[in-house]
């Protein structure tokens, strides 16, 4: 069974290349507000420029090579690269994660593991904890551009909706709907995304 459920994940995981030259715009984004082309050439440039430039960058681009050598049934080499965004970055990825296109780590510092997914465009922040709650190999679902706060906690089987903005040291372990910002602990909603529908009384 955890044969197949790896399987079914690798096959879901992006493009190790698209994947990488996204995560290389968006870093250079965030650093500087550039918007860089990431095709042939000028991709391969641009994620040169950030591995060497953005401290989280290089990290990723090991998690995210491992993967894609796991994909390919390479044995070995995918733990040795795992090992080594450790060491580079602080940075441990499980091998069950899914990483969608356009993430950001500014600073490394972060632990993601179990059957987790992160949507397209994140930023996380150092310190910070996407994992499990005991017992319970689910971890969250996260949706596209969410913003997670230094030191912040997302814990178990829960889904934090897009577009969501979440605290510096929160700790978050339920659902949490589309454009709301979470803070405290345990984390609780202070706003809401303002195409929400008022409530009635």
């Amino acid at each position: 069974m955890y044969r197949a459920v790896m399987r079914e994940r690798a096959q879901r995981n992006p493009q190790f290349w698209d994947a990488i030259c996204q995560d290389a715009r968006a870093a250079a984004r965030s650093m500087s507000g550039e918007t860089a082309q990431t095709k042939s050439w000028a991709g391969l440039w641009l994620v040169i420029r950030m591995i060497w430039a953005a401290d989280g960058f290089f990290p990723l681009f090991l998690a995210r090579l491992a993967t894609y050598l796991r994909g390919l049934g390479i044995p070995g080499l995918p733990m040795i690269l795992r090992r080594l965004a450790i060491v580079t970055g602080q940075v441990h990825i499980g091998a069950p994660v899914i990483l969608q296109p356009g993430l950001v780590l500014p600073h490394g510092q972060v632990v993601i593991d179990g059957l987790v997914e992160i949507g397209p465009g994140a930023i996380i922040r150092p310190f910070v904890t996407i994992g499990l709650a005991e017992g319970n190999i689910i971890g969250p679902t996260i949706g596209s551009r969410v913003r997670i706060g230094t030191g912040a906690k997302v814990i178990g089987p829960i889904t934090i909706g897009k577009d969501v903005k979440i605290g510096a040291n929160a700790v978050v372990n339920c659902d949490v709907p589309d454009g709301a910002t979470v803070i405290g602990v345990p984390g609780r909603v202070i706003s809401k995304a303002a195409t929400e529908p008022p409530r009635d009384g």
